[in-house]
């Protein structure tokens, strides 16, 4: 998931260098969503809420 997101942010940035800022905005909006799941899911397996098999 995460190289997903590194390759949304990758996508805003360019995209916002060209010019296109809909489709900046729309990667960093998905980048965000992204990193906020992961941070979700990294708090429930830190305090043992849910267990990684």
């Amino acid at each position: 998931m995460i190289k997903w997101i590194l390759i949304l942010l990758i996508v805003a940035a360019v995209a916002s260098l060209l010019g296109f800022n809909s489709l900046a905005g729309a990667a960093a909006t998905g980048a965000r969503l992204l990193i906020g799941i992961v941070l979700v899911l990294f708090l429930l397996v830190l305090f043992g809420l849910v267990v990684v098999a």
